[in-house]
């Protein structure tokens, strides 16, 4: 990576002011500084603990905006630094150019919806990017940290669909945030559990959020947020990884509020023990021909990257004993989690019924064989629970089923157990609104029934035009509109109810069921009578924990 600084002989309160006192100056009052009629808008500066640095000017939604590309927040995890918790950044001169995004971590290329505009790929990562009304007006914003998703093994703060200038032009400062995947961040042997002061492997992807955390707490005042008033937020991954920061001892006194998006670090979910992501560990090393850590250390980055290749499924989070000292679940049936409000749902298309009827056409026989295949002598009840008469009820049936099993069910576990343990409110949603048809579809291709997963991000961030893969209907922009709404308010004040927005009640008992808020093209409050799906669901984990 190309990184560019100023030169020392021109520091930046030399530039904005001529004294030490600039070195305290927000953005949005350096911006203006050096501003006179009929200038140009100077650029934006700010000084962070590690130095100096300058961003750039956008627009967006007819306000300006200051944004700040490719800031780091940690040392480069490299060499020796590889499989360690993330290092202090170190200090520099001058004053840095953060206009660009910084390189995604090391990943393969997994996911077709991944649009990213990082300055390539590298081990050197860990960077953050923040958007600002460029006019706060010395007003302490609320703040949106947001970690994207991908399965702990794909993503990058730069996509496109997690843009952080429709909320800035809100007023909320955001942010998003690279974090070590894949085999760099999720990884564990003996020894380093060994050479570890508190005796912990793995997780490194998420001490590396925990660090981000901590640098937004020192920093984040200086671009006009509030410390006081951060909201996590994530999407998949990200949310997952929202529900285990929530319950870590390390970072559940940093975040005011937070937001899940289809995901939590609950069965089937769960953290693995230490013991066996050893195991796992020690069995990669053998097939990557490295027999000590030293020899994983030493080999490139694109080597290690290229012997992950072949490997099933997402990174896995393990009990450290220091990151997580038990699984999440546990925590939160304690009430020991962060007591903040919190907002989550999943969508109605996490799964879909081929899932569950695999290449069999949806017929109630065939869906009565899958589910005596998936359940045994537990199938009559399924069916009873999720009952298949004709093709449609199987599809829908097959459908919610496939969604449980991939995501929905342990989001709603979440949902229960803070709603049974916290002490604040908890918002629950439920996103119907499907995607359009494509603008250039493939023959015979037909639009999806359901809301699919990760489908809603471009709706709750205000980022439908950066996707041009699909032909946005007015439905979808008043979706957005009502999804973003809610995300803005709940940023800003811990309840998601405002001026033009359908009301949303917190989760409450109600009828037989739980309160719950459908959104979509028409969004409105319903009573969610799952329970008795969901504890068959739990029931089921008890006896196959690996899952359906």
């Amino acid at each position: 990576m190309i990184v560019f600084f100023r030169a020392r002989t021109a520091p930046v309160w030399r530039m904005v002011g001529g004294c030490a006192l600039a070195l305290t100056l927000t953005a949005t009052a350096t911006a203006g500084a050096m501003q006179t009629a009929g200038s140009p808008p100077s650029l934006p500066h700010v000084q962070v603990i590690a130095g100096a640095i300058e961003g750039k000017l956008a627009q967006a939604h007819g306000v300006t905006l200051s944004e700040f590309q490719g800031i780091p927040y940690a040392a480069p995890p490299v060499g020796p630094l590889r499989w360690k918790p993330p290092q202090p950044v170190a200090h520099w001169d001058g004053t840095r150019l953060t206009r660009r995004f910084g390189p995604r971590c090391m990943q393969l290329p997994l996911f077709s919806d991944m649009v990213f505009r990082s300055d390539g790929m590298s081990e050197d990562c860990l960077y953050l990017n923040v958007w600002i009304p460029a006019h706060a007006d010395g007003r302490k914003l609320p703040v949106l940290v947001y970690f994207y998703g991908g399965g702990f093994v794909g993503g990058d703060g730069s996509e496109f669909r997690y843009d952080g200038a429709s909320l800035a032009s809100r007023g909320i400062v955001t942010v998003t945030v690279n974090y070590r995947l894949g085999v760099f961040g999720f990884f564990a042997l003996p020894a380093l559990a060994q050479e570890s002061p508190q005796h912990a492997a793995g997780n490194y992807g998420l001490l590396d959020q925990v660090a981000a955390l901590r640098w937004v707490r020192a920093n984040i005042a200086s671009f006009g947020g509030d410390p006081a008033q951060v909201t996590i937020a994530g999407e998949s991954a990200g949310s997952i990884a929202v529900s285990a920061l929530m319950t870590s001892p390390l970072s559940r006194h940093l975040f005011a509020r937070a937001i899940g998006e289809s995901g939590a670090l609950i069965a089937p979910i769960a953290p693995l023990p230490l013991a066996k992501m050893e195991r796992q560990g020690e069995a990669f090393a053998a097939k990557a021909g490295a027999g000590s850590l030293a020899a994983l250390r030493a080999l490139p980055a694109d080597a290690l990257l290229q012997a992950t290749r072949g490997q099933n499924g997402d990174a896995d989070i393990d009990l450290d004993g220091w990151f997580l000292t038990e699984p999440p679940a546990v925590t939160m049936a304690h009430g020991e989690q962060a007591q903040v409000p919190l907002l989550l749902g999943s969508n109605s298309q996490e799964g879909l019924y081929t899932a569950i009827l695999k290449d069999r056409p949806p017929t109630p026989s065939n869906y009565r064989v899958a589910l005596r295949q998936l359940f045994g002598a537990r199938a009559e009840r399924a069916l009873a629970l999720y009952p298949g008469g004709s093709e449609a009820e199987v599809k829908r049936s097959a459908t919610a089923l496939a969604s449980a099993f991939f995501i929905a069910h342990t989001t709603r576990r979440w949902m229960d157990l803070q709603h049974r343990t916290g002490h604040a409110p908890v918002y629950f949603y439920y996103f119907d609104q499907p995607r359009p048809a494509r603008r250039h579809p493939a023959p015979g291709e037909l639009p999806d029934a359901g809301a699919v997963h990760s489908g809603e991000i471009e709706y709750a961030l205000g980022n439908l035009d950066t996707n041009r893969v699909y032909a946005w209907t007015a439905a979808d922009r008043q979706a957005s509109r009502t999804m973003e709404g809610y995300f803005a308010r709940f940023i800003q004040s811990g309840n998601p109810n405002g001026d033009g927005l359908p009301h949303w009640p917190a989760v409450q008992a109600s009828e037989g069921g739980l309160l719950r808020q459908v959104i979509g093209a028409d969004t409105h409050t319903e009573i969610d009578r799952g329970a008795a799906r969901q504890a068959f669901l739990q029931q089921y984990y008890v006896t196959h924990p690996g899952g359906s």
